[in-house]
This record gives structure tokens, sequence and C-alpha cells, in this order.
């Protein structure tokens, strides 16, 4: 008695020393034999392997089971079980099935020669257990705080005693305390789905298509439930075809840093659709984290992308630095000036400008990629960097490094990678015009014949009367509120842009003119003419743009 009591004091340090379901599993099948049976095989519910809310099968109803583990001494290693992973043959009245739905322990101490073909999944496979020699049989159903997950099969063969009564007692209490800790791999598995899943739901579903650059991202989650937390990225289309791309990291993990992701991302994307720079970004970001009630932090990186000059516009929050991919496959990383993460508040942010050359790669990541128990963070960048070097072109565009084995052997935290391809040609500037314009009133009808000239020379005349009002506006609202114009520029992709800079400091609103008001009206009608307009600030004054659709020629 004192020798059984303390081999199912044992089973507690052999069986569940982690929260895997599958292997769980089979340390139960692995502890049992030899010491209670010769084969073991557990056999457990689909709905628990999915991690779903587990309900017993209703009368007459098959449950669908899944076979999970199997374990036996070399003697019986002929025998044919349901394969490891697949479904199992519950397509006839088995012991097992009975044992499940019933939830009751059967005993079969003396195996006759029809009992083979109720205990085996298979003809052949009842055959094969008789040829071994097996002679008893048992199977009890793993049950967990009222939960039903499945049953575990025992045999016996050769000379060894049949199963007895005081066997079975000894089985069904072990299975009693295994199960717990299946039912726990159960819900930490449900629980790891969940945070999986609202991640992925807050990430974004496509990426949209962008003038000069081709754009790839992926999310890569751990088996780790606890590594699960707050990385994200984004790319948004700015006004002028330009790109914005984000990249960040919560620092802490689970549904609380999944939260706080969400909302920090919907922060950044409010803040790039009102085209404000990444500094000012990342600055506003900050004191929004200050203010959430988690006291998170995190870290993040912002770059916009304008194809016009091929110029991109990077800051980073305490981000890991950006890694550019020339046409040739030389990598080297980005300097760029490293601020506070996000939430702490204590350096500026400060921006660089950087040109990507054509078919250049820009990629960037979260630590996740890069972070090694075993090799410090300045040797897992070298590495990155090497493979970047190293990989194909369809590799890196793919995000292939994401889940690549050229860094650590087992990621243990989350990971994002995303990887923007510069497309630009040689005919890349025939999509955009920019003109200078005259100081004095002669600036609005230049605009105008400027503009007509060039959407008729794109074959787009049917714009020219809806632009030629909306650049006279434009130009008017600079000569009489922003010290004369600058700079007329027209860009042409999936939609038409027409910008107009100044250095006048405050930015335009709609306002309600009344009847006798002389003015007022000029950004009502861009607003019902243009798909949408608006207006972000420069390092000489400001840019007002309106956007319309692109009507394909007759």
């Amino acid at each position: 008695m004192h020798n059984r009591l303390e081999w199912l004091s044992h089973a507690s340090t052999e069986i569940g020393t982690t929260l895997d379901l599958e292997r769980t599993a089979q340390e139960l099948a692995d502890f049992v034999v030899p010491r209670l049976a010769d084969g073991a095989a557990i056999d457990l519910l689909e709905s628990a392997l999915r991690g779903e809310h587990v309900q017993a099968g209703r009368a007459g109803e098959r449950p669908v089971m899944r076979a999970i583990a199997v374990s036996a001494v070399p003697d019986l290693m002929e025998l044919e079980p349901d394969p490891v992973g697949e479904l199992t043959s519950v397509n006839k009245d088995t012991v097992a099935v009975h044992a499940l739905m019933s939830r009751q322990p059967v005993l079969m101490s003396r195996l006759t020669r029809d009992d083979f073909a109720r205990v085996a999944p298979t003809a052949r496979a009842a055959e094969k257990m008789r040829e071994a020699g097996v002679h008893s049989y048992m199977v009890v159903p793993l049950i967990a705080r009222g939960v039903l997950l499945g049953v575990a099969d025992f045999v016996r063969a050769g000379r060894r005693p049949p199963f007895s009564r005081t066997d079975l007692a000894l089985a069904l209490q072990l299975a009693s305390r295994a199960a717990v800790f299946v039912d726990n791999a159960r819900l930490y598995k449900r629980e790891r789905e969940h945070v999986v899943s609202l991640q992925r739901n807050l990430l974004p579903r496509t990426t949209p298509q962008t003038p000069g650059l081709d754009v790839c991202a992926d999310y890569a989650p751990t088996a780790d439930a606890s590594g699960v937390g707050g990385d994200w990225y984004d790319v948004m289309a700015l006004p002028g075809g330009r790109t914005a791309l984000v990249v960040g990291d919560v620092m802490g993990h689970g549904l609380a840093a999944v939260a706080t992701m969400g909302r920090l991302r919907a922060i950044a994307r409010t803040l790039l659709a009102l085209d404000i720079v990444p500094e000012r970004v990342l600055a506003r970001m900050d004191l929004a984290a200050r203010d959430l009630e988690d006291d998170q932090v995190a870290t993040c990186l912002c770059a916009v992308y304008d194809p016009a000059t091929s110029v991109c516009t990077i800051a980073t929050a305490g981000h890991p630095p950006p890694l550019l991919v020339d046409a040739a496959g030389n990598a080297e990383y980005l300097d760029v000036p490293v601020g506070a993460p996000l939430g702490a508040g204590v350096i500026p942010y400060d921006p660089v400008k950087v040109t990507l050359p054509a078919a250049s790669r820009l990629m960037l990541y979260t630590d996740g990629l890069i972070k090694s128990r075993a090799d410090d963070v300045d040797v897992q960048l070298a590495r990155l960097r090497k493979a970047a070097s190293g990989a194909a072109p369809a590799v890196l565009e793919s995000c292939g490094l994401l889940t690549g084995d050229w860094g650590p052997a087992q990621r243990f935290d989350e990971a994002v990678m995303l990887v923007a391809t510069a497309t630009h040609d040689a005919r890349a500037g025939e999509n955009v015009a920019v003109w200078p314009l005259p100081a004095d009133a002669t600036a609005a009808s230049a605009a105008r014949r400027l503009v007509v000239e060039q959407l008729a020379g794109w074959d787009l005349a049917g714009l020219a009367d809806t632009t030629e009002l909306v650049v006279s506006e434009l130009v008017g609202n600079a000569l009489r509120y922003g010290g004369g114009p600058g700079q007329l520029r027209l860009l042409r992709h999936e939609r038409l842009v027409v910008e107009v800079s100044d250095t006048g400091p405050d930015l335009p609103l709609i306002q309600h003119a009344t009847l006798n008001d002389e003015g007022g009206r000029g950004l009502q009608l861009i607003n019902m003419l243009c798909r949408r307009w608006g207006s972000c600030r420069t390092s000489e004054g400001k840019v007002v743009w309106a956007e319309q659709d692109v009507v394909p020629p007759a």
C-alpha cells in the first residue's frame, strides 16, 4: 500500500511538467508503462484539443476523439493503435466509447477472442493484439472539475498477471490526478488562443496599395501564451501618395498588453491621418501612453515615405534599428537617434531622413525577432544583418526571416516584421509635376494654366474644370492668409492630388459663411468637390492639399 501511494505521489512530478496539452498526455502514457501496464493509449475529445468548451456527447451521438499519446514496452511495439494525431476509429461500439459516454471505468481481466474486436480500433489491430499475447484490458475516463476530457486505455500481455480491482482503483486515482494536469493544459491553450485571436484581430487585415512601395508584413506568435502580448504594425496611405509605416511593441504580455497595443495603434492612426510628421506622432503618443491607466510603456518606430522624392523620414522611441538592404543585397542598420520609449517622456524624438534607392528594402521588426536567452542583443543583430544579406529577394519581400532558422533555436517572444520594397523606376517622375508660383495676384491664373496643361498631357482632361477651381481656391487662401504661395505640386497615382505650400503658420479650417459674407466658402467647395482634403505643417510653413479620384479616360 505504501509503495502505491508513493507511486501516485511520484506521478505529480513526472506528469504536467509543462502546459502543453499533447506533452502532458504523453507524460501520462509514459509514466504508466511499464509500472502499471505494458501498453497505454490516451484519447482526448477533439473539442478539448481545440481549447473549446468541452461537452459530453449526448445519447446516440458519436464523440469526436483524437489519439494523442501512445506508449508500450518493446514486445508490444508491433501493435496498431490509432495513429497519434489522427481521429480515433469510433465508428463502432468499442469499450472505450462506452466508458467515455457512461463516465465509468471498464475492467476486462481476461480477454476472450470476441473481446478483442470490442477493444481494438480495427480488425487488423485486434489480430495484432492476439498475436502479441495481450490478455488483460482496462479503460478509465479522464475527468477533471466535472469536465469530461477523454479516456485512457491500458493493456497487459505475456506472463504478467491480469489487471485486478486493485489495479483499477490505482488507475482511477492516477487518472483523476493526471486529468487535472490535462485540464490545466487545455485551459491554458484556450486562453492562449483567445489572446492570439484578439491580437490578430487588432492588427491590419490587409496592407493598402501605395505608390512607390510594396509592403509585406507578418506577425508570428509563440507557443507560450505568456509570450503573446503587444507587438503591432500598421501601414497607412497618406495624402500626396506618401506611406506611413509603424511598428511597435508594448512591454509586457497577456490581455493587458494587447489592450494597450490596440489603443496605441488607434492613437497612431488618428495622428497620422492628421498628416503629422513622425517625431510629433511619437511625442503625442508618449503623452497618451502616460495617461493610460495600465502604466505600461512601449517602443515604437514611425516612418513616412514620399515617393516623389524617394525620401523616408524615420523617428524611433526606444525601438530596435531598422535594417536597409540595397538592391545588391548589402544590409546595414540605419543610424536613427533613439528616443525614450512611449510613456517614459524623457528624451525628445529626432527624425532622420533616408533616401531609399530603387529595389532597396526597408526592414522593420520588433525585438522578439532577435531576443535570445543565450546571446547578447548585439550578437543577434549581427546575425540578422548577415541573414538579410544572404537571403534571396523573395525571402526578404515575403518576411521569410520572421520564421526562418537563422536566429534563436526557439523564440520565446512574439515578433512582427514589416518589409517595404522601393519600387520607383525611371518613369516615376512622370507622375509628379512641381512648379514655383509667383507671390502676387498672377499666381492663381498661372496655377490654373499649369494644371490644365499637365492634365491634358496625362490624358486627364476630364478633371480639368474641378482641378482649376480647387487650385484657384488653394492659391487664393495662400495669398490671403499664408503670405503668398510658394510651390504647386501635382501628383498622379490612383488619385490626383493638388498641393499648394505657403509660409503661413495657421492651418485652414472650414467655417460657416452667412449670406452677407464675401468669403469663407472656398474650403466648403473643395470639401464637396474632392474626395478629401487637409493640411500639414512643414519646416517652412504648411502645405494644403486636395485629392480627387482619377476617372479612366473614355
